[in-house]
């Protein structure tokens, strides 16, 4: 493996992340904390738990996985993007650098960059609710999973673009609302029978219960059941960024 070429990229994405430092990491720390205070400090105060938990600390998970979700998709689509509109991508596809290691340097980039937002979002919320963190391990795992497949699935969407609208419609019109939808602010159990059914279609649901569970052993699906759907998710992936270097849909053309 060139690992000299995998650092190359990865060292050029992330210098990029510390030029845009307000957009990149400021910017959706001090959203999350908006969420905070007005549904965990001002909302949060008038409801009752969810499932035996304040609920302002049962929002951190669901807060976090929408952050990571929507970081994770915007960093690696943007990053693959750039190069194809510019044309700097052909120097990279002409050098003696692999798929793997394409793909290691920018989504490995795009993983980062969320993982570091994701972490000062978490420290972050303490100063809000009182944090618990019953299985550390576990919560480092979804939070790597989750970043590194929707990192990959940012990167599709970045070869699949072919103009900054297209680069959005993904992000904004499909991953958010299925995030909110997600069970990210609630637990779907609190939803009719039949939208309980319904809402298990929604792929985030499994993340986010998943994810939950690490912090408070409670989840609206059982926990085994979300690790395999995430990679499940990880795999279907892994597949599409496989497919599209085979084939060189939008990449060579």
């Amino acid at each position: 493996m060139n690992l000299y070429a995998v650092k190359a990229i990865y060292k050029h994405e992330m210098d990029r992340t510390w030029r845009t430092l307000a957009q990149s990491i400021v910017s959706p720390v001090l959203s999350t904390s908006l969420y905070f205070i007005v549904f965990g400090s001002a909302i949060g105060s008038r409801m009752s738990d969810v499932d035996g938990i304040a609920y302002a600390a049962f929002l951190v998970p669901g807060l976090l996985m929408l952050s990571l979700l929507t970081q994770s998709v915007s960093n690696a689509s943007f990053g693959i993007y750039f190069p194809r509109f510019l044309g700097t991508i052909f120097e990279i596809l002409s050098a003696p650098v692999s798929t793997m290691e394409i793909v290691l340097g920018y989504v490995g980039a795009a993983a980062t960059k969320s993982l570091i937002v994701g972490a000062i979002i978490l420290v972050t919320s303490a100063f809000f609710v009182d944090l618990q963190i019953m299985h550390p391990f576990l919560m480092l795992t979804f939070l790597a999973l989750t970043a590194l497949t929707f990192s990959m699935l940012g990167f599709i969407i970045g070869i699949w673009a072919d103009n900054f609208e297209k680069l959005q419609i993904v992000p904004l019109l499909i991953i958010t609302p299925l995030t909110f939808l997600g069970g990210s602010f609630y637990s779907i159990s609190m939803l009719p029978e039949f939208w309980q059914k319904v809402t298990l279609f929604n792929p985030v649901v499994y993340l986010v219960s998943g994810f939950r569970w690490s912090f408070y052993e409670v989840s609206d699906v059982n926990l085994w059941v979300c690790i395999g759907m995430t990679l499940f998710f990880l795999l279907v992936c892994i597949i599409g960024i496989y497919w599209i270097f085979k084939t060189g849909y939008r990449l060579k053309n």
